[in-house]
């Protein structure tokens, strides 16, 4: 695909450079926007004006809902008040609404003032949803009716309002105050007779998400009910929006991603890797080292104060130990993050949790320290005593490590914390602490006399 990418974008600077703009049109006219966003995105910036100028009008406003926040600014800026009007009436308004959160507000302004009065009046409605809600990624763009339309006035009402929905395969039934009394598929419709009443094949039971619905849970309900959308309602159950399978498919990606920038520590960004500058990547990273280097400071008070207990065969075990702690309690607590995050986990089963790992915890700390007494005595020197201590403080570190990985992210979820921080480093750093005092407790008790 990448070579595809690159080989193609050669095509296009070669035709750009060779002022061969029909061609360049007939090129672009048969791809997927997002490829060519992509191809957009590797180019040279001066170029983008004049090729996207190139794109028809509904392929023009496709590929620039794909484009990067940068290559939309710059558009932006580059476009007429008729050209960025052009697109924005072409754009649907969740996407619309998404580009308004990414710019500055100098272009925010320019954007609104050209966007027609009630798609102007909508995106500031959307904008004070809480960032990361339900309301701040639904759509207005549904199909809609009365239950008292028969089959064949619903069809008709489809065939004249669809053009300009996001999606018409799920139709909402609602009442003259715009309650949502039920939905209806178009499948349904069409196999139904034309002449049955809507109210009488629609689906009563409903499953919504409400406008101030977290944006993850949304998510994980489109997961569970395998639906390709969604209502949305208000506190007096009005439809107010719908969520579709496309902007919960980038919530996803979004949320893993802010989950494994948590999990390594690291603050998350919206922006990507490449796109974000040096001072930026330092500043979201520096923190977290700061505070674990800190931490660092209660591995070091312990060694000082078990210096009697050290000496160099002990000293040599040191990282086997902490390595072997900080990996077992990682597996657990990697697991537990993910099970709480797609729904599969809850606090309350945190009995059950840890009545498992303290099962899978001796399981695995009698394999581990029964291959390292018989690793030491062949490898090692030292006492049949001392080989044994270093194994029952791994024994102890890895039953430790796991109740801790299972116990510190429901911890965080309980006080409304995301339990991704519980993770990687900072679980690594703790269990590192408690190992070492394991350790030199057993040695100070069984081998210093």
């Amino acid at each position: 695909m990448a070579e595809n990418n690159f080989s193609l974008q050669k095509t296009l600077t070669m035709l750009l450079d060779e002022k061969k703009y029909h061609s360049l049109r007939d090129i672009l006219s048969t791809m997927n926007p997002a490829d060519i966003a992509a191809i957009f995105d590797d180019l040279d910036q001066a170029c983008l004006p004049l090729l996207f100028r190139l794109l028809p009008k509904e392929l023009a406003a496709e590929t620039f809902v794909e484009m990067e926040p940068e290559a939309q600014e710059l558009l932006i800026r580059g476009f007429s008040n008729t050209e960025l009007k052009e697109v924005l009436d072409e754009l649907y308004l969740d996407d619309a609404v998404d580009i308004v959160e990414e710019m500055p507000a100098n272009v925010v302004k320019r954007v609104l003032r050209n966007s027609s009065g009630e798609n102007r009046k909508l995106i500031n409605q959307y904008l004070q949803y809480p960032e990361d809600s339900a309301g701040s990624i639904m759509t207005n763009e549904y199909v809609y009716f009365k239950q008292s339309l028969t089959v064949r006035q619903a069809i008709e009402n489809i065939r004249k309002t669809g053009i300009d929905k996001e999606t018409i395969n799920t139709c909402y039934v609602i009442d003259n105050e715009h309650h949502l009394d039920g939905v209806v598929g178009l499948r349904e419709l069409i196999l139904a007779d034309p002449d049955t009443v809507v109210g009488d094949i629609m689906r009563t039971h409903i499953i919504c998400v409400h406008t101030h619905d977290d944006q993850e849970e949304v998510a994980l309900m489109f997961s569970k009910y395998d639906m390709l959308s969604m209502p949305v309602v208000d506190n007096e159950n009005r439809l107010v929006g719908i969520i579709t399978i496309d902007d919960v498919i980038d919530v996803m990606a979004d949320e893993a991603t802010e989950d494994m920038e948590k999990m390594a520590a690291i603050t998350p960004s919206d922006k990507p890797y490449l796109r974000t500058g040096v001072f930026e990547t330092w500043k979201s990273r520096i923190p977290w080292l700061l505070l674990l280097m800190v931490s660092a400071t209660f591995t070091s008070m312990i060694l000082l104060r078990f210096e009697q207990a050290l000496s160099t065969a002990l000293i040599a075990f040191i990282p086997m130990l902490m390595d072997t702690g900080g990996n077992a309690g990682n597996q657990v607590s990697t697991l537990i993050i993910r099970g709480l995050a797609v729904g599969k986990l809850e606090p309350r089963d945190y009995f059950k949790i840890v009545f498992k790992e303290l099962r899978v915890a001796i399981l695995c700390g009698t394999a581990l320290g029964a291959v390292n007494i018989l690793r030491m005595y062949l490898f090692c020197d030292g006492t049949l005593q001392m080989f044994f201590v270093v194994s029952l403080a791994m024994f102890c570190a890895v039953i430790v490590a796991k109740l801790i990985g299972c116990t510190l992210p429901i911890i965080a979820k309980l006080i409304k914390l995301d339990p991704a921080l519980m993770a990687g480093p900072m679980i690594t750093t703790i269990v590192d602490i408690i190992t070492l005092i394991i350790y030199f407790s057993l040695a100070n008790l069984l081998l210093i006399h």
